[in-house]
Order: structure tokens, then C-alpha cells, then sequence
């Protein structure tokens, strides 16, 4: 099979992207950038620990790269250009219909020679939560714009009541594709156990409010 790096949030989306691309593509590495001081990802805002232990629990080497958000296209250019070194093809990447992160994801790809693939794209956003659900996946909120979301969802784990309860509250994509939330998925059937953690501070920056987890460790 076609080797293939996967960009990985630790979150729903590039694990359901992983999930529906596993018996097509040879999945030889993880790709996850981290925050400056290396300890948590650049996306989420995860404690690095517990994305180092969904790659175990997955069997999938991860390469995480330390950056600041201005020179994070010039870093994972790079981090391509190596994978492309070892004959990985193509990056497969979460997004579902924001073109602007398809157009990056499309030249950042082009540029180590390699091609983006999209396994969501243009997915129906239901859909997609309830394949995600029904796989047996476990994903829990991290991450909430305050703009569209109260930090009460913070912790809230991703199940047919979160669809719901969200369908309820309105002004908010399902998803969360335009960044109204992010999750971190901590057991499905790609795992062999479960990620352990434990939730701790609610820290607030910017507009947006991180639910801390730390690892049992």
C-alpha cells in the first residue's frame, strides 16, 4: 500500500480521516507540531505526554515538531521534505470544507511532492459525528471558542447527546469546523487501550478556553 503521514490534532476529525483511510494507505507516521517549549501541540493546545501515548496505543511512530505559529509553514515544509525522503506520498489531513486550510494543506503537499488527501471533505456534518460515535471512538472537549461556546462544555465527551445538546444550542457548526470547539480521543478501535487521563485547570487566552488534561503518569 501507498505510504502516507497523517497531520494529527489528537482530535476527532484526523482520527476519523485515519480511520477511514487505514485499509487503503500504510500509515508510517503521525505528524503533530508543538508549541515552543514543547509541551503541548500547536493545534489543541494537548499535554504532549498523552499525544505520545495515543501514538503507542495506535502503533504509529509520531513526529512532533517544536514552532511558533510564524514560522509553522516553513517547519513542517521541512518536516515534509524529510518524509518525502523516506517515500511517504501523500498527507492525509481532517479538514471538511474550509478551503483556505484545503489550499494550504494542497501547496505545503505539493512542495515535498507529495499529495493531500481528504477523507471528510464535504462530509454531512451529523454524519460524520455519528460514524465517529457509532466506530466506538471516545473523544472528549479540550478547547471552546467563548465567542460561540460556554466553557460548561469543556470535558463534555462527543456521544449521541452531545449531538443533541448541541443541535440545541445553535450558531455552532457540529463539527466544530470553524474552531468553535476541539477534542482529544482517547480510546476507538484503533487503540489497543485506552489513553488514561486526568482533567485539571481551565486556563483562558485569547478568546478561547483550554480544559487542561495531564496523563495518570
Amino acid at each position: 500500500m501507498k505510504k502516507v503521514f497523517v497531520s494529527w490534532s489528537a482530535g476527532k476529525d484526523s482520527c476519523l480521516a485515519l480511520y477511514r483511510i487505514r485499509n487503503e494507505f500504510n500509515v508510517e507516521y503521525l505528524v503533530n507540531m508543538v508549541s515552543e517549549d514543547g509541551k503541548h501541540s500547536r493545534s489543541h493546545g494537548v499535554d504532549i505526554n498523552l499525544i505520545k501515548q495515543q501514538a503507542e496505543a495506535m502503533d504509529i511512530p509520531l513526529v512532533h515538531k517544536t514552532t511558533s505559529w510564524q514560522e509553522y509553514e516553513d517547519v513542517f515544509k521541512r518536516t515534509l521534505l524529510d518524509l518525502k525522503a523516506e517515500g511517504i506520498e501523500y498527507g492525509i489531513f481532517g479538514d471538511i470544507d474550509l478551503q483556505l486550510h484545503r489550499d494550504w494543506e494542497e501547496k505545503v503537499s505539493v512542495y515535498a511532492g507529495m499529495e493531500a488527501v481528504l477523507p471528510l471533505w464535504q462530509g454531512d456534518r451529523e454524519s460524520l459525528l455519528r460514524e465517529f460515535i457509532d466506530a466506538e471512538f471516545k473523544a472528549v472537549v479540550v478547547v471552546v471558542n467563548e465567542k460561540f461556546m460556554d466553557k460548561k462544555w469543556l470535558g463534555r465527551v462527543i456521544d449521541d447527546e452531545f449531538i443533541i445538546n448541541l443541535k440545541k444550542h445553535g450558531n455552532v457548526d457540529l463539527c466544530g469546523e470553524n474552531g468553535e470547539y476541539h477534542t482529544f480521543v482517547f480510546d476507538g478501535p484503533l487503540f489497543k487501550e485506552p489513553v488514561g487521563f486526568k482533567t485539571s485547570d481551565i486556563i483562558q487566552a485569547d478568546g478561547y478556553s483550554f480544559l487542561q488534561l495531564r496523563p495518570y503518569l
